[in-house]
């Protein structure tokens, strides 16, 4: 009997230090977060650097998009559009875009002028159109001087 405890407490052993051999000690995992932290704490900033370099080539668009839909509204009536809403219901817009700084469709900031495009034109109105947001862009400028 004592050959058999002495050969089953051998194996015991045996399989006790294979099983700690094969985990991964507390300094190996700390080591991988920190490297895993580093890298996040540098495609953070990026990732978010892009996002905003997106939205700002989506206003420009449509900023290009709205002001070239107000200019040929005015010509073809001979009036300038009263409302952004105009633009949609006369079939020169979808739909009224989504400001991608504020989120919202309803936060446009307008400029109306009493100057008028052509000589045949009857009646002034929108001229221009900005975005209703007050944050600066990357190069400094604020997007509502857009």
């Amino acid at each position: 009997m004592e050959l058999r405890e002495k050969i089953r407490k051998a194996r015991g052993a045996k399989a006790r230090g294979r099983l700690a051999a094969a985990g991964f000690t507390l300094i190996e995992l700390l080591v991988v977060m920190s490297i895993i932290v580093i890298l996040l704490a540098l495609a953070v900033p990026r990732y978010e650097a892009s996002i905003k370099a997106a939205r700002e080539a989506s206003l420009r668009e449509d900023l290009q998009v709205m002001r070239q839909a107000i200019d040929s509204f005015t010509m073809d009536k001979q009036k300038a559009p009263q409302s952004l809403d105009d633009l949609v219901e006369a079939g020169y817009l979808r739909a009224v875009p989504v400001d991608p700084m504020t989120r919202r469709n309803d936060t446009w900031q307008t400029t109306t002028d009493d100057t008028l495009m052509s000589p045949d034109q009857t009646a002034s109105g929108i001229t221009n159109v900005h975005s209703g947001s007050t944050e600066a862009s990357v190069d400094g400028s604020q997007y509502s001087t857009w």
